[in-house]
């Protein structure tokens, strides 16, 4: 492409005297395509920084990954978890005990999944400390049957810290009146909220072995929970782990325990990609009318050019040269504008709640109050190739038409 070509083209950008509305409809295009890319981008920052915030608060209540005993369980945990401690990539290995059992307190019941930790361990693998809303995580003690509820089970049950629940397990015990199940009383010291529903629901701690008493698990623990230096290569290590142990052992990570989460936030963000990309591609179509208002404005220009040697070739690449600088100018412009939105989304939703009087996010709903986002750059340059490529698609169609325009038919009526 020579330099008169790009001269010509980004010429036909500005306003003629004889014509404004052609200039003004160009901007109109750039403005459409620049808002469509900054929505795309600010929505996908929303849903990843949404995907961030779930798997922190997943993550800060449960381990990156758990190896666990079929049967009965794990009887010398303690070599096994030496043993992986020994692979560099696992940071943490500590025991659990974990059971499916019924709480009772006065007239109101819940199932919940009780799992019985060494609290000082705990802490190397889980957050689950950090959470207490009331109470204390290391109010655990072994022998002193002491209990911490998640918030909404602790709702449910009608207690606070101070109040006693039991703990009936699904082992039965034969009694005089026939078989009962076994139960145990304890103390509420503390109660957690994560924010996360499914987890403040249906969850409880209490000393491993307090639980290993009450499952007569004996010395033998349920698994282990396993803190990994890098927990994306999760699923790799727990496989790699589980063989070197020769076998016998179930394993598990975050990434399947919890993919339902997961895949429903990628699949909703490629949905919302391809819809809010229709935005982005009505807008480059614009282009596809702005520069067929500008070949038809510009007949006798083409003609005149064609005469003095122009080939279509050139012809084309002129328009070439306008619609892709719509383009480029209108993508720029929408980045910049997305990624300033998306950096400066929490201030700008607490500037709207101050000025309105509202709050868009209630905390008491949506269990957090402020709007997350986190721009990720390989996304931002999807949508801006994506964006800029059917831009460059729209310029086309009109550029090949001006180059096939005759210069005699043009010139016919001047």
């Amino acid at each position: 492409m020579s330099s008169y070509e790009l001269l010509i083209g980004r010429r036909y950008l500005r306003a003629s005297s004889g014509n404004r509305f052609i200039s003004f409809i160009s901007i109109i295009s750039m403005l459409g395509v620049a808002i469509g890319v900054a929505v795309l981008i600010v929505v996908l920052s929303v849903m990843n920084g949404f995907e961030q915030e779930l798997r922190g608060r997943i993550l800060s209540l449960t381990s990156h990954a758990t190896i666990s005993g079929f049967g009965s369980g794990i009887a010398d945990w303690q070599t096994l978890a030496a043993k992986a401690r020994e692979n560099p990539e696992i940071a943490e290995a500590v025991p659990y005990v974990e059971d499916q059992v019924l709480l009772v307190t006065g007239s109101k019941s819940s199932g919940a999944s009780v799992t019985g930790v060494l609290p000082e361990e705990e802490r190397k693998v889980a957050a689950i400390a950090d959470k207490m809303s009331k109470g204390s995580f290391d109010a655990l003690a072994a022998g002193e049957y002491g209990i911490v509820l998640g918030a909404e089970l602790a709702k449910a049950l009608g207690v606070d810290v101070g109040g006693r629940v039991v703990i009936a397990t699904s082992q039965p015990v034969v009694t005089p009146a026939g078989i009962m199940p076994r139960m145990r009383g304890f103390k509420v010291v503390g109660i957690f909220s994560s924010g996360m529903y499914e987890f403040d629901r249906n969850l409880a701690y209490v000393h491993m072995s307090d639980a290993a008493r009450l499952y007569r698990m004996g010395d033998q623990v349920t698994g282990l929970r396993l803190k990994l230096n890098d927990m994306f290569t999760a699923p790799r290590v727990v496989r790699d782990l589980a063989m070197s142990f020769g076998g016998g052992y179930y394993v598990d990570d975050w990434t399947r325990k919890h993919a339902n989460f997961f895949r429903a936030i990628q699949l909703t963000k490629s949905v919302m990609f391809v819809i809010l990309l229709l935005v982005v591609g009505v807008a480059a179509f614009n282009i596809i009318s702005t520069l067929v208002m500008v070949v038809k404005d510009k007949q006798s220009d083409i003609a005149i050019l064609r005469t003095v040697g122009a080939t279509p070739r050139s012809i084309l690449g002129i328009f070439v040269v306008q619609g892709t600088t719509i383009g480029l100018i209108g993508t720029l412009c929408g980045v910049a504008l997305g990624v300033l939105i998306s950096v400066n989304l929490e201030s700008l939703v607490h500037g709207l709640e101050s000025l309105l009087g509202i709050q868009f996010m209630d905390a008491k709903v949506y269990f957090m109050s402020d709007l997350p986002a986190a721009v990720q750059w390989p996304d931002v340059l999807k949508i801006s190739a994506t964006a800029f490529g059917l831009c460059c698609l729209s310029t086309l169609y009109p550029s090949w038409r001006a180059a096939k325009t005759q210069p005699a038919q043009a010139l016919r009526h001047e």
